[in-house]
């Protein structure tokens, strides 16, 4: 029989291990919390950085990266900065922030389009209206022109109706700038009456030299007229606003293999490497044309040019240098917008400078041709075909051939009419035909008889 005493010995050691379980589970348990409490605080340090780093990249985003991503729409040289962290790139937090720049970069480009349509518009309709008053007011002045014959009066009438020629072209590079038509329908005309229609718009215009090196009667079809009058206009403009008052600018019209070019020199201060391509660019016609890339106030001459060279197939190039240290600018004509009118029937503007380009039949043959055809007699040591087996032998040119040829390439070149001449000629024409334009009929608006503007362009050069 246990005694009392060994039980409660047994009881309180069973106890006294219980006790010490629990105190160990009681240990652990709190050093388990303390590590929880380490990792909630560690966690939550980490939560508020990332919190504090997110807030200054969404505040570095809307402060400094927006606005450089809107300006970037207009401005493509402009830098959008980077993120604060570099280590967001990537990441889902870095892509979502390049999405809102994308998402921002294209709702602005689609504003932009927008607004600048609706520019577009509203100047269209404003320069319709200039244009109809401006072709009033030439009607106008063309009928005092055949009214009087006061020779002072004549030419204030001629000085007024230039002054309004040149608000025209502006209102007419406006429009067509604005996606406009280019206002005028002309019949086939000669390409060097274009050039000097286009000419004659001009402030400064007696500063252009024209040499025509093309044939007699190479003409424009009738679609292509004006539009190559408007470009020969904005070239010489730009030549004559960026060169000395002093210098001339030197216009060339030249047959090339695809088509006949005009080649416009001038003495200005050129243009560096990125003015040139970003000119290349306008006249090109190849990206869509905004108002606000044009500048403040708008220089809408490449841009008109960028136009219509696309609408009516024509080239022009910038990238040239001039040799007289200036900017080349080469308008290119191709076959299928040359027509030829027979210069006997329908002759050139008396203004217009005249060829130097003799005809086929009046050219001296080559000094070294192949073949018998137009030779004189074989001279002494020549041999046949059958003694070099059929193969054409060069053969020298007979001394009476080139005595023929030798009157011709004497003869002078006619040089061309000065505008001053021509003026007085004008003059003195109203002033002998006073009395049959007395009784004359009125004369037609401006607009419906293609002759009418083709002479008034033709007109303009010789003031």
């Amino acid at each position: 029989m246990i005694e009392l005493p060994d039980l409660a010995v047994g009881g309180l050691a069973a106890g006294t291990l219980s006790a010490l379980a629990l105190a160990g589970g009681m240990l652990r348990l709190r050093r388990q919390q303390i590590r929880q409490r380490a990792e909630t605080a560690a966690l939550r340090t980490q939560l508020d950085g990332s919190l504090r780093a997110f807030t200054a990249e969404v505040e570095h985003l809307a402060a400094r990266r927006v606005p450089a991503a809107a300006r970037r729409v207009a401005h493509p040289h402009t830098e959008v900065p980077g993120p604060l962290q570099p280590l967001t790139v990537g990441t889902p937090t870095g892509i979502a922030l390049e999405n809102v720049l994308l998402a921002l970069q294209a709702e602005v480009a689609a504003q932009r389009t927008r607004v600048d349509a609706a520019a577009q518009a509203g100047m269209r309709g404003a320069t319709r209206e200039i244009q109809a008053a401006l072709y009033r007011l030439q009607d106008a002045l063309r009928g005092l022109q055949q009214r009087y014959d006061d020779p002072e009066l004549a030419q204030t009438l001629f000085r007024l109706d230039h002054e309004n020629e040149q608000s025209l072209r502006r209102a007419q590079v406006a429009a067509v700038v604005c996606g406009a038509w280019v206002g005028l329908a002309r019949e086939e005309s000669h390409l060097v009456d274009a050039v000097t229609g286009g000419q004659a718009r001009l402030a400064g215009y007696q500063r252009v030299e024209v040499h025509n090196h093309l044939e007699a009667g190479t003409a424009l079809v009738s679609h292509a007229v004006e539009p190559v009058a408007i470009i020969v206009a904005e070239l010489l403009d730009n030549a004559l606003r960026h060169s000395s008052p002093d210098t001339d600018v030197v216009v060339s019209l030249e047959h090339v293999h695809h088509g006949v070019c005009v080649t416009v020199d001038d003495a200005g201060l050129g243009m560096n490497r990125d003015e040139r391509d970003r000119a290349q660019r306008l006249v090109a016609g190849d990206e869509p044309i905004l108002l606000t890339d044009l500048g403040d106030p708008p220089r809408m001459g490449l841009a008109a040019i960028g136009r219509l060279t696309r609408q009516f197939d024509l080239g022009v190039d910038l990238s040239s240098p001039s040799p007289y240290g200036g900017v080349r600018a080469v308008l290119r004509v191709d076959a299928h917008l040359l027509s030829r009118i027979d210069p006997e029937k329908r002759p050139p503007a008396a203004s217009a400078p005249r060829t130097t380009r003799r005809p086929a039949s009046e050219r001296p043959a080559p000094a070294h041709a192949y073949g018998s055809e137009g030779l004189g007699p074989e001279p002494a040591g020549h041999h046949g075909p059958g003694d070099t087996d059929g193969l054409p032998q060069r053969r020298r040119r007979a001394r009476a051939a080139a005595a023929e040829a030798t009157p011709a390439a004497a003869e002078p070149v006619r040089p061309a009419r000065r505008p001053q001449d021509a003026a007085a000629a004008l003059g003195g024409l109203q002033a002998g035909t006073a009395a049959a334009r007395a009784g004359a009929a009125e004369y037609p608006a401006a607009g419906d008889d293609d002759t009418d503007q083709t002479d008034h362009a033709e007109g303009g050069a010789a003031r």
